[in-house]
């Protein structure tokens, strides 16, 4: 079953395609660097920080947590919106629930096996709408898209949705991402055009 989150801009007060965005049908591949090499037999999902639970999971015992397909929105901050995502993965609050996040985290930070970071407040993390994605429309996540695993946050410029993630950290104070170091929004809202500081 296919859950249909393509309504979450009414939250924000806007209109689907955010402003300053233009829809396209295609994919477009964008990161920091080149594609990093992974093997399932290396790769490794770590929760650490501020829980009480920290935990690792390798490729096949995080894929066979309980999971959903949610059909999403997706916002680049360099200005195009690809409709009707169908991303599956294990949503953001089941990872919460599982390490005990304590209640003095106030903040998260994604880290990939690129040396990629981005940061965001745990409110706005804790949705059902964001997904530790490995599948994409169907099939295995593309590397290039960011397979094994690549976070997506559909209220947010995608470059909040690290690519090839390899853990979630709860952090008790604000810290900032690599991209949020390079003068990106902090806040990313698409609907507020909120791409740089």
């Amino acid at each position: 079953m296919v859950s249909d989150v393509t309504g979450l801009h009414e939250e924000f007060g806007g209109e689907r395609l955010p402003p300053g965005q233009r829809e396209t049908e295609r994919f477009p591949v964008l990161s920091k660097s080149g594609t990093p090499g992974w093997t399932p037999e290396t790769w490794e999902f770590e929760v650490w920080g501020a829980v009480d639970e920290p935990f690792s999971l390798d490729y096949d015992a995080f894929t066979d947590l309980p999971s959903v397909t949610q059909r999403q929105d997706f916002h680049c901050v360099t200005g195009w919106s690809k409709f009707d995502c169908e991303f599956t993965g294990v949503p953001f609050p089941d990872i919460v629930e599982r390490a005990g996040v304590r209640d003095d985290a106030v903040h998260v930070m994604f880290h990939a096996l690129d040396g990629y970071t981005t940061n965001l407040p745990l409110a706005d993390c804790d949705r059902e709408e964001v997904l530790f994605a490995y599948e994409f429309d169907g099939d295995p996540l593309a590397e290039d898209h960011g397979g094994p695993l690549r976070v997506v946050t559909p209220h947010k410029y995608a470059y909040k949705g690290a690519k090839w993630v390899t853990g979630v950290e709860f952090l008790t104070d604000p810290e900032r991402g690599y991209w949020e170091k390079r003068g990106y929004s902090n806040t990313a809202n698409p609907w507020n055009e909120e791409r740089y500081s």
